[in-house]
């Protein structure tokens, strides 16, 4: 991953994490205010697309609620642009090789790994309250790379892509969790259409074909589908993500040659800027545009194309209602022991201590094992420094904390409440943490080589 092409991720998930900031303030705010009753209520809207007695947003004959549709629909959604940004990563970016990839992997895995045990053992033994153990498994990608961009040229290329290919792989692991460990009994009649459905998107991938209508309505057959199976439904976004094709019909060559030639086509024209004049195109002249427009549509992959599309509303939409809708705590019952003793207790050590440890300790193993070398212009310090920022987890962990404790009635909501209390605190602190191991530790502005930024 260049310098530039990092600064382009940065650029991606700062900005929106302004808005994920906002949003959750806002949702503390309307939780613990005197319309916190009015903002649950408004969750449990029933929200349906009917067609005679089908409903697209219903599971088993039961309309989802707004809150299932956020955290059902838009969460597929956003998985599914997830899907789309690890299968890149895979294909050409900092996963593609074993080389680039073993480092942030392995990171990973003890950054998933240690978490769990550490909310095992400070949880108590209660097979419901231990239902959250995967919580504090997960990265936030645009709140530790918002962190990390503060401190701008003083940050090595190394330390920029380890943390970002470590939160690709993270994202990747907590997909493999959900699928694994929060699906129900399966229905095997619509996991078997559902199957049928991947298998129409394998042979458009196989065909290259690029209509994204094509992608997006086989995608949310598999959705429903899958939501009706007991499989979790937002799993079908990163299954139809890695179905969308990344090549190109004739190559890029191609397509190149066919804009340069058609340019040819037009004569060189100069026109006074005294005295400007406007050119009336032939039908032939638009004929020639359009086919210069059709190349350079083609030359955009339909995964990129997919990628770019689904940016705006994936930050600047679905997260932040998604943060509105799940980050409301209510403190209105709380005490400080809901922080220091049970679930909240656990998730928060889980994030403060397991991540940083986990990532930290698999990955010196690693170097001083000779398996792996050092990020290009870090040391311990700052890699620790980088390590502590894993512990910012925030919507895939919201979300892992919904799907352990959603369906428990009050006693669930209260396991919830302490979870999102664990996320929230244990976020804040290693995010602060970290921003302050990075003022000391990082080099100082100017004195990295242009090969180290």
């Amino acid at each position: 991953m260049s310098s530039y092409s990092f600064r382009s991720m940065v650029k991606k998930y700062v900005n929106s994490s302004f808005v994920l900031i906002f949003a959750t303030i806002l949702a503390l705010i309307a939780a613990n205010s005197p319309w916190g009753d009015l903002y649950r209520r408004v969750w449990e809207m029933p929200v349906s697309i009917s067609v005679g007695p089908f409903n697209l947003f219903s599971h088993h004959g039961e309309t989802l609620s707004l809150m299932d549709f956020i955290n059902d629909f838009l969460m597929a959604v956003f998985f599914f642009s997830v899907g789309l940004e690890i299968k890149r990563e895979m294909l050409v970016g900092e996963l593609s090789s074993l080389k680039k990839a073993l480092l942030p992997i392995i990171g990973a895995c003890g950054g998933m790994l240690v978490p769990v045990i550490v909310f095992y053992l400070f949880c108590p033994s209660d097979a419901i309250m231990q239902r959250g153990m995967a919580i504090p498994m997960a990265t936030d990608i645009a709140f530790s790379l918002g962190v990390l961009s503060i401190f701008g040229r003083r940050v090595p290329i190394g330390l920029k892509v380890f943390l970002a290919a470590l939160a690709v792989a993270d994202d990747l692991g907590g997909i493999i969790v959900i699928a694994l460990f929060y699906s129900s009994a399966i229905d095997w009649s619509y996991l078997g259409i559902s199957l049928l459905a991947v298998l129409l998107l394998l042979i458009g991938n196989h065909r290259l074909w690029r209509a994204k209508t094509f992608y997006i309505g086989a995608g949310i057959v598999v959705w429903y589908m899958l939501l009706n199976s007991g499989i979790h439904a937002t799993i079908a976004g990163v299954i139809v993500a890695f179905c969308v094709p990344t090549s190109l019909c004739h190559g890029t060559a191609y397509y190149i040659e066919r804009i340069r030639e058609n340019i040819n086509l037009f004569p060189i024209i100069r026109v006074s800027r005294k005295h400007p004049k406007p050119i009336l195109l032939s039908n032939e002249d638009i004929s020639v545009l359009k086919s210069i427009e059709s190349a350079s549509d083609h030359l955009i992959s339909p995964l990129q194309d997919l990628e770019d599309g689904l940016r705006r509303p994936i930050n600047y939409f679905i997260i932040p209602v998604f943060a509105f809708a799940n980050a409301g705590i209510d403190f209105s019952h709380m005490t400080p022991g809901n922080l220091f003793s049970g679930i909240g207790l656990a998730v928060f050590m889980g994030l403060l201590i397991g991540k940083v440890a986990g990532v930290f300790s698999f990955s010196w193993l690693a170097i001083r094992s000779g398996l792996v070398t050092m990020p290009v212009g870090s040391n311990w310090r700052s890699f620790a420094s980088v390590c502590m920022l894993c512990g910012i987890g925030f919507t895939v962990s919201m979300f892992i904390a919904d799907l352990s404790y959603d369906n428990f009635g009050l006693l669930g909501r209260d396991m919830l409440n302490d979870a999102k209390l664990g996320i929230l605190c244990g976020s804040v602190l290693s995010g602060f943490i970290g921003f302050l191991l990075l003022r000391r530790y990082l080099p100082a502005e100017g004195t990295l080589s242009e090969a180290e930024r």
